[in-house]
């Protein structure tokens, strides 16, 4: 044993190392926490494998645990590990690493860290400063296993030296005692040293003894296997993790060894908050590195589509920066994110195939989720539109089909997916755009929720399908059958001559001027008498119906008029206008309106309701004249 203390300087470039190290490597105080108890299970855990070399160590029954206890009276905090402990040499070299090396060798050692990707975590000597944050003194008390070795205590003010002394009567392993600055007295509280446990080293592998209470009594569920772990385990995990009260509805559990070293456990909530009310959800997967919490709900890992899930990954691969608060590789923390992707959305294909019903509860409680990731998220994209559901013309009420499934079902002849969009199936059903479906027995997609057109807009297409809406002025449908077609020549419902018809759409284009850009003739009209169409193919009504309710300054865009020449209405309107244009160029501009409402697009209704009252006077009292 060296016999009496020794005392040595900092180099020059020192405390301003120190200063950067205790102020800016890390953002918040409790940090020194985490910190120290890494190390201490990183002394533990050396112990325990030197033990299996060893057989003469000292204190070998020294149970592997870490011990904090704290004197609110004299300001202190102190952390003691039964680990594998330090000799005189190793104190002065793991303390003193800064001290000895000089600023210039600490930061070749980081940039060179960096470059080769070698993770920092857990060097005694870098995390064991951040006690300075909170510390005025810091002392060290340390034995080492070796039977003949000698306990030192290692001191230092974290400025101009430390100090290596002799200290007899130690156990194995080390002792850490902080006496803490005048505003840092809340971590001589032991109710904080619980809650910071709790929140970052909750999964530490040893057990954490706050006074004499273990304090991290909830497994690191993510890194047993799926066979040794129980439902009522998942469950009770969950509940933890995500602080929460309702059953998860799935989990996902896997673990990966290339091209990353990647645990996970993901559970899918049995509620979406977000429909509930409650606003939007943060991400709640938390990151750690070997069972320490790295970042907490973390917006790195997972896109923001995927903010619902709840749960862990754990990768031993991540190079960190040495205060572990900021991710130093963004092209692996990239690969992260889409490997973890990737792996849930097998995971929802898979149950879609294996257990359709579950992954219908899944789809009407969060598919708004993948609706989103399908506009926003290009690198999933593909595997996102074979999640899609929806209901159909095909379909009963309330029942789901895959694009998939359409594009199988498919007429012969059809080459493009149809969608149509409204509030409700009766509201679509009982539409102008669904009429030439029905009569043709052409299965058409009905997309009820204001995102679902964004969605088909930004797929484009599906298994080489072109996705069209049915609104679209150039929609072209498969030709209709021998029956369809002779039903069509014998209906009792003749069609103006192509002269008149000609000559009245190109009358009440001129009636209804920059409103529209077109008035045609329509061949897919069946019993209405006009509809709206989108002309430029890109924004449907639905479309513009968002925009204009997110930006009362969008101006709906110029549509053509689609006129059914065989019905009533339109055949006296050829009439009407040769008798009395003025009355004539009213029904005009209330056909017109009537289309504009059907699409979802009416946004003045003043001037129409005034009109509507002149129409049914002038009915009226043609009623009364007759």
């Amino acid at each position: 044993m060296t016999s009496k203390p020794e005392t040595k300087e900092f180099q020059a470039e020192v405390k301003k190392l120190l200063d950067i190290v205790i102020h800016s490597l890390y953002t918040e105080k409790d940090i020194f926490l985490r910190e120290l108890i890494s190390n201490a299970a990183d002394a533990l855990e050396k112990f325990r494998h030197q033990k299996l070399m060893e057989e003469d160590v000292f204190d070998a029954d020294a149970p592997l645990e870490i011990a904090i206890s704290v004197n609110d009276k004299d300001h202190t905090l102190t952390i003691t590990d039964s680990g594998i402990g330090m000799t005189h040499e190793e104190l002065e070299h793991n303390l003193g690493t800064i001290a000895h090396s000089g600023s210039k060798t600490f930061f070749t050692e980081l940039a060179e860290a960096q470059k080769k990707d070698i993770n920092l975590i857990g060097q005694f000597g870098v995390g064991f400063y951040a006690a300075f944050m909170v510390a005025k003194k810091v002392r060290v008390q340390s034995r080492s296993f070796k039977t003949d070795a000698e306990g030192y205590e290692w001191s230092s003010d974290g400025t101009g030296s430390y100090t290596l002394s002799p200290e007899s009567g130690l156990h194995r392993g080390t002792k850490i005692i902080v006496e803490l600055k005048d505003d840092a007295h809340t971590y001589a509280n032991e109710d904080t040293i619980k809650r910071i446990i709790k929140q970052y080293s909750n999964f530490v592998s040893f057990p954490i003894k706050v006074g004499g209470e273990k304090v991290n009594t909830v497994q690191a569920l993510w890194t047993k296997g799926k066979d040794d772990i129980k439902d009522e385990e998942y469950t009770d995990f969950y509940k933890f993790i995500a602080n929460a009260f309702d059953e998860p509805l799935s989990h996902f559990h896997f673990s990966a060894d290339a091209p990353l070293a990647i645990k996970a456990l993901l559970f899918v909530p049995g509620d979406n908050m977000e429909l509930m009310g409650f606003g939007r959800m943060d991400p709640g997967v938390s990151l750690y590195c070997q069972k320490v919490l790295i970042e907490q709900h973390s917006k790195n890992i997972l896109p923001e589509w995927l903010r619902f899930l709840k749960g862990v990954v754990d990768s031993e691969d991540l190079p960190l920066n040495i205060s572990r608060q900021a991710l130093q590789d963004n092209a692996l923390v990239a690969k992260l994110k889409k490997v973890i992707t990737s792996r849930f959305l097998k995971f929802l294909k898979d149950q879609a195939k294996k257990q359709p019903e579950q992954y219908e509860k899944f789809w009407t409680t969060f598919g708004l989720f993948l609706k989103e990731g399908a506009t926003s998220d290009y690198t999933h994209r593909d595997d996102l539109a074979k999640l899609l559901r929806f209901e159909s013309s095909k379909t009963e009420p309330g029942k789901l089909v895959s694009l998939s499934e359409y594009v199988e079902r498919m007429q012969e002849g059809q080459d493009e997916i149809y969608y149509i969009n409204g509030p409700s199936r009766e509201a679509i059903e009982t539409g102008p755009y669904f009429e030439v479906f029905k009569r043709r027995d052409v299965e058409i997609i009905y997309t009820m929720e204001p995102i679902d057109d964004f969605v088909f807009s930004h797929l484009g297409e599906f298994d080489g399908k072109k996705m069209v809406s049915a609104d679209r002025a150039d929609l072209k449908l498969p030709e209709p059958d021998k029956e369809e077609q002779d039903a069509k020549e014998s209906s009792p419902a003749e069609p103006l001559d192509e002269p008149i018809a000609q000559t009245l759409t190109k009358w009440m284009k001129e009636v209804l001027g920059e409103k529209v850009k077109e008035v045609a003739i329509s061949k897919r009209l069946v019993d209405s008498p006009a509809m709206i169409v989108n002309p430029d193919g890109f924004f449907t009504s639905s479309m513009e119906r968002v925009m204009r309710a997110t930006n009362q300054e969008h101006q709906i865009s110029s549509k053509n008029l689609e006129v059914n020449c065989s019905h009533p209405l339109i055949k006296n309107l050829a009439d009407m206008r040769t008798k009395d244009e003025t009355f004539a160029k009213n029904v005009v501009e209330q056909i017109y309106d009537n289309a504009m409402i059907q699409a979802g697009l009416m946004i003045e209704p003043r001037s129409m309701v005034e009109r509507s009252y002149q129409i049914i006077e002038r009915a009226l009292l043609s009623k009364e004249n007759t």
